[in-house]
C-alpha cells in the first residue's frame, strides 16, 4: 500500500459502513477503497465512543453509574443499529444450531433469532452493561472510547487472516485487506486507547491476541470463513474481553 492510499474519505467509508450517522452520500466509485479503508475502522469506533461519552456525562448528572451504563449502551447500539450485536446473535444460533457449514452459513443468513441467539444477546448486553457500571464507577469516563476503538480494530485482523465463507454480503463486498492498513489500525486503536485510559489499555489488549486465534480457528471449523456476522461478533466479544481486562488491571 502506497502512503497516498490512506485518504481522508476512508473515515466516511468506515462510518458509513460501521454506523448509522447522518453522513453525505458518497460517490459510487469511493466504494472501491472498502478494503483499504479498514484502517480507519478505530476511528469510526472512536466517534461512536465519544458520543457515547457525552451520552454517560449528562446522565451521570442525574443518574448513578448503573443506570448512566445503561443509556451509555443504548446510545452505541442506536449508533450502530445493533448491526454487531446481531451478527453476534446471528453467529450463535448459525454455530450451534447447523451440523453442517451449509446449513450453518443458512441458519445466519435467516432473520429469525433462536435459544443461542438470544441467550448470546442477554449475555453478551449484560455483561457490557455491568462493565460500563463498574468503570464509570471508577471514574474511567473515557473508556467507551478505548473499547470502540480497539475491538474494532479487530474486525479487519479477521478479515485479513480468513477467506469469506459465503462469497457474498456485506463482508465479501469490502473486500480483503491488506497487512498495511490492518496494522495501521491496530496502531491508531493502540494510541487511541493509551490516551483514554494510559498504560493499563496496552495489557487489556494483550487478551485480543488469544481471543482472535480462539475464535478464528472456530470460524473455519463451523462455516470454512469470515461473513460479516462473524466480524460483529469479533467486535462484541473484544469489546467485552477488553472491559473485563481492563477492570482487572484499575
Amino acid at each position: 500500500m502506497r502512503k497516498n492510499d490512506f485518504k481522508a474519505i476512508d473515515l466516511l467509508l468506515a462510518l458509513v459502513l460501521l454506523t448509522r450517522l447522518p453522513l453525505p452520500h458518497l460517490p459510487k466509485a469511493s466504494f472501491a477503497r472498502q478494503s483499504r479503508a479498514v484502517w480507519a475502522f478505530p476511528l469510526a469506533g472512536a466517534v461512536v465512543g465519544l458520543l457515547a461519552v457525552i451520552t454517560a456525562a449528562l446522565a451521570l448528572m442525574c443518574w448513578p453509574p448503573m443506570i448512566a451504563a445503561g443509556l451509555t449502551l443504548a446510545a452505541q447500539v442506536a449508533l450502530t443499529g445493533a448491526m454487531h450485536e446481531d451478527g453476534l446473535a446471528d453467529t450463535a444460533d448459525g454455530f450451534w444450531g447447523g451440523f453442517e457449514p451449509a446449513r450453518r452459513l443458512e441458519i445466519m443468513k435467516d432473520s429469525q433469532i433462536g435459544t443461542y441467539g438470544v441467550l448470546a444477546l442477554i449475555l453478551g448486553l449484560g455483561l457490557r452493561w455491568s462493565i460500563l457500571a463498574a468503570l464509570f464507577s471508577t471514574g474511567a469516563i473515557w473508556a467507551p472510547v478505548a473499547l470502540a476503538a480497539l475491538s474494532r480494530a479487530a474486525m479487519p485482523v479477521m478479515m485479513a487472516r480468513m477467506p469469506n465463507a459465503r462469497g457474498s454480503g456485506l463482508a465479501h463486498t469490502v473486500g480483503r485487506p491488506g497487512r498495511t492498513a490492518t496494522t495501521f489500525g491496530i496502531l491508531i486503536a493502540l494510541l487511541l486507547g493509551l490516551l483514554c485510559m494510559g498504560w493499563a489499555i496496552l495489557g487489556a489488549a494483550l487478551i485480543l491476541v488469544p481471543l482472535l486465534i480462539g475464535l478464528r480457528r472456530l470460524a473455519m471449523a463451523k462455516i470454512g470463513g469470515q461473513t460479516g456476522d462473524v466480524l460483529g461478533t469479533t467486535q462484541q466479544l473484544s469489546e467485552i474481553a477488553l472491559g473485563l481486562m481492563l477492570l482487572a488491571l484499575i
